[in-house]
């Protein structure tokens, strides 16, 4: 399940995900993604909170909406803060981050501990 963890008056999104990620998340995550474009930003930046996070209890469906949403909406995508607590985690941010900025010019893929929550949040917001 997601939910928006902090309304930013910005073009940044900010969710925190618990237990799997359902169609019902994938549809809200688009709708509030579509109100920042809406709003008039070309790029939205998002901080996602994966503490949380149970990929066994994740819709498949949902999972593969989601990957095509991206691909669509990709060029409207800003940077991206990853807030967990995972070795894993830690490891692959940086890795994806290589493929992410050689097809975003400027924009950033990044993790951070839930120790560091009010650094991402600056680093999603300071791009605005």
């Amino acid at each position: 399940m997601i939910k928006q963890i902090k309304i930013l008056e910005s073009n940044a999104l900010a969710f925190e995900i618990t237990g799997g990620f359902t169609e019902a998340d994938e549809k809200l995550a688009q709708k509030l993604f579509k109100e920042k474009l809406d709003l008039g930003y070309k790029k939205v930046n998002i901080l996602m909170k994966v503490d949380g996070y149970i990929i066994s209890q994740t819709e498949f469906k949902a999972f593969f909406e989601d990957i095509i949403f991206v691909i669509r909406k990709f060029k409207n995508l800003g940077n991206l803060a990853i807030v967990g607590h995972s070795k894993i985690l830690k490891t692959l941010v940086p890795i994806d981050n290589l493929f992410f900025q050689s097809l975003k010019s400027g924009e950033k893929e990044q993790y951070f501990d839930v120790s560091q929550l009010d650094e991402a949040f600056k680093f999603v917001t300071m791009n605005q």
